[in-house]
């Protein structure tokens, strides 16, 4: 008998596909071979040999070759379905990349078993193309979106209304946070549900601050305007000060502050300003309304709010030094991005230290000055005898070196005479060794301090013996809270990195719902250990998701998904509070720094006692370095003579000079990519029902629209979920506005469900919290549009205002 084999010259078309099946083979089962020595999956291996073996049998014009593709693309269906369920974005790596290829195959049924074939060969085809349509059509529908319950529609304490501490007219966004509780809820209603849909740009107003040509882009204005009386204030990222007429966006006077580029540590950020009225003078009189900043080269600075012109009478012809008894320190090591609370009359003033660059850096101190006069009140340092400076350190005296520092912005309680302080963690994050037990004590935590003496009051810590860079970015948020009698406790929500968020008694600091210790890991970093248990908060629902696992790794296709299998299986991961392991074994932050909330902080209506939060949900792969592996990278602390900019900064490798080791901090991605290993979404925001302490909705926050691999935009609305910084702010109109993802869009979502109402493009990246305020009845919305480097969001100088036609 003859035998006639059928098509051994295929046409170039069909070669070509049978080429890339058998190498899309030959590197998957590679790479899931290496896979497997690590202890991984044996499903990337496995359909990497189908896949090889259906290649090379295409390329002879076996029609075995089609039957092991068959075999491929039912083996990867098994294992989506094992790994990923119903989980959509799961499927995208394991069956998108084969769907594609499984539809040229078919159209090769009639070359491999003749015409008869055609018409089932079509008819597979179309599967193909109906199966990848309809994924396509599902990456626009908003995954992990859940309505969960209904909204409350009355206040979570009787008579708890916004009105009765927000010490403005209801018109007014008077504090960075709206209120000194800092809420960020606004009692205005002229926009709606109803009619949110119409809003459009009122006007725009470009401050003039960008980064300059030929210098690397530290731009990120984080800025939330004020609105006081009849006028908008705000600075830009580097310290000017602006006045626009709120109404039309039109200047009304400037400051130029004068920061110079060498003075921006990690970013370049004004948070925003503070407003002081002066108790010494009287209406009329200069400076009696004052604009109170702290700056990126530690200066206080106050200026007339009609005027813009320097307060003679404060501190330095208008400007504190808050170099003074810093010691050794160069520009771009110390700087505050926030804005000071002024309680009773006393200026707060915190700063950054730039993170990972030494153990002994500046100190982390926390200071008073008289609101009036700028004069010097106390100084709260956790390593001085007493814990307290009454004076400002003299000759050869200065703040202890190294203490933890706080960053993020603090909120003050005047009726209490307290001052909150969330702190972050003593000078080079992931070395804990020569950190004293005062400094233990106060890290990852808010402080609270009496406002006129600086003088402890308590502590509330989130995270012991941080080694995760877990420092408290969000400001946090007060309210009033009943207790078992029903009457108000004085409250506060403490957000956190983690995801946890804490309600405590804001007049002790201690817990209003449980907060259990749990076991943590263990390290294996010579004498570094890491504490026994870890702070959790069960009375609130957690802004995350579950613990990593091979299987929720991620990937546009399942190379890089692979890429990811491996990188996780390489490093050390056993759950959140995962320890840093000794050189050269890499381990997964989940969440990591830039995960749950951040300092954008959450927002609160008290009036139907709903809180609101985005949140992130991103991991960080890091690794400790010998110190001769730092040398030999040129890593150096910003003060030392041989450090190259560019090199050793806060983010990605830090020297940690003064210590054993440095780091290798960075987010856990496909190299060129730019894409997250784990599974989407990144960017979530949640709305959470206080009376019952459960969530009512929570969506993901972001689009694939300005975002995609290689960092080129996809222009396509794929509900993805990015990862965001900047809060939302609420209005009695039940809305919540809302930018801070990296699509470029700023949204109103109905507090009630969570559907989004109106979206519009921002000119910039708007990494920064919106607010709103009204002038003769016309309720405005107005977002900074500044960008984020950290972020990847194009820079800007933009103030956008909106309001309805």
């Amino acid at each position: 008998m003859t035998v006639v084999h059928r098509n051994t010259r295929m046409p170039l078309w069909s070669r070509m596909v049978a080429w890339v099946i058998a190498l899309s083979g030959l590197v998957l089962a590679l790479g899931g071979g290496y896979l497997l020595t690590l202890g991984g999956s044996g499903f990337p291996a496995t359909i990497g040999l189908l896949m090889l073996a259906s290649g090379v049998l295409l390329l002879r014009g076996r029609r075995a070759g089609a039957l092991a593709y068959l075999a491929v693309f039912v083996l990867s269906l098994i294992m989506t379905l094992i790994e990923s369920g119903d989980r959509f974005w799961g499927w995208v790596p394991r069956m998108g990349y084969v769907t594609v290829l499984a539809f040229f195959v078919a159209l090769m049924l009639p070359l491999l078993f003749g015409e008869a074939k055609r018409g089932l060969g079509w008819m597979l085809a179309a599967g193909c193309l109906l199966f990848a349509g309809g994924a396509f059509v599902g990456a626009f529908v908003p995954h992990d979106s859940e309505l969960l319950a209904d909204a409350p529609a009355a206040p979570l304490l009787a008579g708890g209304t916004a009105a009765g501490r927000a010490a403005q007219q209801d018109n007014e966004w008077k504090a960075y946070g709206r209120d000194h509780d800092a809420t960020r809820y606004s009692p205005l209603r002229q926009i709606t549900t109803r009619n949110v849909g119409q809003l459009e740009v009122a006007w725009t107003y470009r401050t003039g601050d960008l980064p300059p040509p030929g210098k690397p882009n530290k731009w990120a204005a984080e800025t939330t305007p004020i609105m006081v009386g009849g006028g908008l204030y705000l600075c830009t990222a580097t310290n000017n000060l602006i006045k626009l007429d709120p109404t039309t966006g039109r200047e009304l006077w400037r400051f130029d502050a004068g920061t110079r580029y060498e003075s921006i540590p990690y970013t370049a950020a004004c948070r925003g300003v503070t407003h002081y009225v002066s108790t010494s003078s009287a209406p009329g009189d200069a400076c009696h309304e004052r604009i109170v900043e702290a700056t990126l080269d530690m200066r206080i600075i106050a200026v007339d709010a009609g005027t813009g012109r320097l307060c003679q009478g404060f501190g330095n012809g208008g400007q504190v030094d808050l170099t003074q008894g810093m010691g050794d320190w160069v520009p771009g090591q110390i700087a505050v991005t926030s804005p000071p609370p002024i309680v009773n009359g006393t200026v707060v003033v915190n700063h950054q230290v730039l993170d990972n660059q030494r153990r002994w850096a500046p100190s982390g101190v926390i200071r008073g000055y008289d609101a009036e006069t700028g004069a010097f009140k106390w100084a709260w340092d956790v390593n001085h005898p007493g814990g307290i400076w009454r004076e400002i350190p003299g000759p050869g005296q200065q703040y202890s070196r190294g203490t933890p520092n706080s960053w993020g912005t603090m909120t003050g309680d005047d009726s209490l005479n307290m001052v909150y302080v969330p702190t972050g963690n003593s000078a080079a994050d992931y070395y804990s060794k020569t950190r004293t037990a005062a400094e233990n004590r106060v890290a990852s935590s808010i402080v609270a301090l009496d406002a006129t003496t600086g003088e402890e009051q308590w502590v509330f810590q989130t995270v012991h013996l941080d080694a995760w860079d877990y420092d408290i970015g969000s400001q946090p948020t007060l309210f009033e809270y009943p207790g078992a009698d029903g009457a108000a406790i004085p409250a506060m929500f403490i957000p956190t990195k983690r995801g946890q968020t804490f309600v405590v008694d804001r007049r002790t600091g201690k817990p209003l719902l449980p907060v259990e210790e749990r076991p943590a890991p263990a390290g294996d970093v010579p004498e570094n250990p890491r504490a026994p248990t870890q702070p959790w908060s069960t009375g609130m629902p957690r802004l995350g998701f579950p613990e990593l696992k091979e299987a929720s790794m991620w990937g546009m296709t399942p190379f890089d998904q692979l890429y990811c299998r491996i990188k996780f299986r390489q490093a050390h991961y056993v759950g959140e509070f995962t320890p840093p392991m000794a050189p050269p074994q890499p381990w997964i932050v989940y969440p990591g720094y830039n995960g749950g909330s951040d300092w954008g902080g959450v927002a609160y209506d008290p009036n139907r006692g709903i809180l609101v939060a985005n949140w992130n949900a991103t991991p960080m792969y890091e690794r400790l370095l010998t110190r001769a592996e730092a040398d030999a990278r040129k890593l150096y602390a910003i003060d030392n003579p041989k450090h190259q900019p560019g090199k050793g900064g806060a983010e990605g490798p830090g020297a940690m000079e003064d210590t054993p080791y440095a780091v290798d901090v960075a987010p856990f991605i496909v190299p060129g990519l730019d894409t997250l290993c784990n599974e989407p979404p990144y960017g979530m925001i949640t709305a959470i029902d206080m009376h019952t302490r459960k969530p009512i909705w929570q969506r993901p926050l972001g689009t694939a629209r300005a975002n995609g691999p290689f960092g080129i935009p996809t222009y396509m609305p794929i509900n993805v979920g990015t990862p965001n910084n900047g809060g939302a702010a609420l209005t009695a109109g039940d809305l919540v506005f809302v930018a801070a993802a990296t699509d470029n869009l700023i949204r109103a979502l109905d507090i009630g469900t969570g559907q989004e109402l109106w979206s519009d493009v921002l000119p910039a990246g708007g990494q920064a919290s919106p607010m709103t305020y009204a002038v003769d009845g016309k309720q405005f919305v107005v977002q900074m549009a500044g960008g984020h480097h950290f972020m990847m969001t194009p820079p800007g100088d933009y103030v956008v205002a909106y309001s309805l036609p």
